[in-house]
């Protein structure tokens, strides 16, 4: 061969059981390219040869046109002689899958979606088709390496002609692990609580049933969903009455973007998440008149939606429904079901019949949940479809675990430079969410082959992630980190910092280490350490964790702070719903400070102005309050700000926000628009951020500014309070690989634990 030359290619990443090698291998051939293609334990490893030109055109194609599936961290090359191979071929693997990185569940690729409805593919209506290109990956895997006999289709042997596509390397379901056909693979069944099977072809008989207002629990591929028709209010009644859930908003799965258009307004960044190989819950805004039941989101301005991603979807909803309400199918407070005895014990008494099929769910994995920020996803909750995907970070760390707080929870391994953090768990408040966290745990570390040295968790001595931490053996080394210090370097970390930063943090709740709740916190510092440098004023909590399910009782705290005792002369008119033995309760709890810890949490803020201005008194689920607080913010483009006043200290400065409680209640009184005041809000806590920041970086010059904690999941505050940062001229950094809340918490508390051992470096 003329001008001849040879190079090892090295691609690390999602690269192995997506397709991969399959990919090259046509590409090699598409470009009379020689050589060999391996899995290895450092990803995939190629050696290939031919004319300088055509190689260097090989090596441009595998980055530009990689499997769907598969996600390229890096791609190294390296010169070495040739061998004058005859043909490129794929050989067998080698070594353990210890650094091999398993791919997420993917939705149907567009090959297998046009197969499924085709009446002359045998594949036709087949509810578990699939190829390498798509479908469920880390559901399904039990252990390292990623090949069949380690999933849960190990009980299905192929038939020939499955095999036949299997073993083809020009094929697209070569080394395709879920591969299956009516013939040899999983069944669908249609069954009551008791597993008795209905008559009638399943997926005619449940759409059937769905079109008549039932409920139907839907087994998918990370777990079970409840589903009836979203434009039904008799059945969406039904669903919250049976569920046990009053007003926390529904997901709704629609056919097809044309659907969703139809009561939504998505935008163009909205629609490429939702039609992505993730297929994510996209929080959209609500289309003026659409057809969706009110009682899907009954408060709010969006709906949590999504597009079908298994082929059961698919054939449930097309040319059927405008949208299905698909919610996690568990009660509340507890895991979503995913075990089919435990599906139909819990859920019987909601489901009137079960969509079931034999196919076992190895790892149970909720939906995620994105929002759109500045053009960029803001995760609520990240789990299906981008778990168990890398964090890269930009300090080594030895092997670490972290275990998270109380809520919204999810664990972190990480070692090296690499982290990953597991599906979401749920909010660890009982035994059932305890034991999703030790199988989760005990999952990751065996897929990922890594036995950690340190673990570390919360400060708060009564959390159930700490108690589990403490309940580990083999020596680890526990290490406690602060909450909000956590929240800084989880955000830090994905956003490759190191170094100093101002961290903004704002919650509902965390442990400080003066005793105190925080919650609206100034730090700085870094990985190794920080220091409180700012907060919000201190006012009580009465009653402790039950004024999060009042938020009046927060607003009567600050009312108390501006007012004092005559908060009750004051003329709101919620007041007067609280008769005399509970105000004289309130004064006395308040006064004394009997079971009212101090908080300087901004999430407990939030509820307070919500309290105050009339418009949530008492909640059903965590976060309600301010988020209808937020949607109603966003009917108004007041550009008001109400007074504050900054405390500033010898090492702290304090917002003191009674100007603006005062300034509240007068408005309220004067009637007002709820709109005007709840914007006003939002806009006077971002100009005290900015504020608060600049006197931050005129004592120590720190520039770089990162937000996190639960509060930013509120996008008008984060784009307010970014605002104001930006036009002050300071660096800000937000999150987009990991939710602000809790969700995001491990990593922090991984890459801390990690780093402690450098300090004084």
């Amino acid at each position: 061969m003329i001008d001849a030359k040879r190079m090892r290619i090295t691609i690390e990443g999602i690269v192995q059981g997506v397709g991969f090698r399959p990919f090259l291998f046509r590409l090699a051939e598409r470009n009379g390219i020689t050589g060999w293609v391996k899995n290895t334990t450092a990803g995939v490893v190629a050696e290939a040869e031919g004319d300088a030109s055509l190689l260097a055109a090989f090596v441009a194609a595998i980055e530009g046109g990689a499997p769907p599936l598969a996600v390229i961290a890096s791609l190294a090359t390296e010169d070495i002689p040739p061998a004058g191979d005859a043909a490129f071929t794929i050989l067998g693997s080698e070594g353990s899958a210890g650094t091999v990185r398993v791919a997420p569940d993917g939705d149907v690729c567009p090959d297998c979606l046009r197969e499924l409805f085709d009446p002359a593919d045998r594949r036709y209506r087949y509810p578990f088709i699939t190829c390498t290109n798509c479908g469920p990956r880390y559901s399904l895997i039990t252990a390292a390496p990623y090949d069949r006999p380690n999933t849960t289709m190990a009980s299905f042997p192929l038939c020939d002609a499955c095999r036949a596509e299997y073993e083809d390397p020009g094929d697209r379901r070569f080394h395709a692990q879920p591969v299956a056909c009516p013939d040899c693979g999983p069944r669908l069944r249609l069954v009551d609580s008791g597993d008795r099977e209905l008559a009638g072809d399943p997926v005619e008989t449940a759409a059937a049933l769905l079109a008549q207002g039932k409920i139907v629990a839907v087994k998918g591929i990370g777990g079970y969903h409840l589903a009836v028709d979203a434009l039904n209010d008799a059945a969406v009644r039904e669903l919250r009455r049976r569920k046990c859930r009053d007003e926390k908003p529904f997901a709704v799965i629609a056919p097809d973007l044309e659907a969703v258009r139809s009561f939504a307004i998505p935008d163009a960044v909205e629609e490429r998440l939702l039609a992505g190989p993730e297929h994510p819950i996209v929080l959209l805004r609500k289309r003026p008149g659409n057809g969706i039941s009110p009682l899907v989101a009954p408060a709010g301005g969006y709906f949590g939606t999504m597009l079908p991603y298994t082929p059961l979807h698919h054939l449930l909803l097309r040319g059927r429904f405008t949208a299905l309400v698909m919610t996690s199918g568990n009660l509340s407070d507890e895991p979503i079901a995913y075990r089919d005895a435990e599906a139909r014990e819990r859920l019987a008494a909601i489901a009137d019949c079960f969509l079931v099929h034999d196919r076992e769910i190895h790892t149970r994995t909720d939906d995620s949940v994105i929002r759109v920020f500045r053009g960029n996803p803001l995760f609520l909750r990240r789990s299906r479809g981008y778990v168990p995907r890398e964090v890269r970070l930009p300090v080594e760390l030895p092997a670490v675990l972290a275990v998270g707080a109380e809520l919204k929870g999810t664990i972190c391994l990480a070692r090296g430079d690499r982290a990953v953090m597991s599906q979401h768990i749920g909010d660890l408040k009982n035994a059932a969410t305890l034991a999703s966290l030790a199988e989760t745990t005990a999952h990751l570390q065996g897929l990922l082959e890594i036995t950690p040295a340190i673990v570390a968790h919360d400060l708060h001595p009564d959390y159930l992630s700490t108690s589990f931490a403490e309940g580990l053996g083999g020596g680890l080394r526990r290490v406690p980190v602060q909450h909000h210090h956590a929240h800084v370097a989880s955000c830090m970390a994905e956003n490759g910092l190191d170094g100093q930063v101002i961290g903004v943090i704002f919650d509902g709740t965390g442990y400080g280490t003066d005793g105190t709740i925080w919650g609206g916190e100034f730090l700085v510092g870094g990985y190794g350490g920080y220091r409180r440098a700012g907060h919000l004023r201190q006012v009580p909590l009465p009653g402790g964790d039950a004024a999060v399910k009042e938020p009046f009782r927060m607003a009567l705290s600050y009312l108390y702070d501006a007012f004092g005792a005559g908060l009750f002369d004051l003329p709101l008119p919620w007041l007067g719903d609280i008769g005399e033995p509970e105000r004289l309760l309130y004064l006395r709890m308040l006064e004394r400070r009997i079971n009212s810890p101090l908080t300087s949490s901004c999430g407990r803020l939030f509820d307070a102005v919500a309290a105050l201005t009339g418009v949530r008194g008492k909640v059903s689920y965590e976060g309600q309050a301010a988020m209808e607080l937020e949607a109603l913010a966003e009917q108004s483009d007041t550009a008001a700000v109400y007074p504050y006043i900054l405390v500033r200290r010898d090492e702290t400065v304090e917002i003191d926000f009674r100007l603006m409680i005062r300034a509240l209640a007068e408005d309220v009184t004067a009637g007002r628009p709820k709109a005007e005041m709840a914007r006003a809000c939002h806009s006077t806590i971002a100009a005290a951020v900015a504020d608060v920041c600049s006197h931050i970086r005129s004592r120590c010059g720190l520039n770089r500014v990162v937000l996190s904690g639960g509060v930013f999941q509120n996008k008008l505050l984060t784009e307010g309070v970014c605002q104001s940062l930006l036009e002050k001229d300071f660096l800000v950094h937000t999150h987009r690989l990991l939710p602000p809340n809790d969700g995001g918490l491990a990593l922090g508390q991984a890459v801390v634990a990690g780093y402690a051992p450098r300090k004084g470096e």
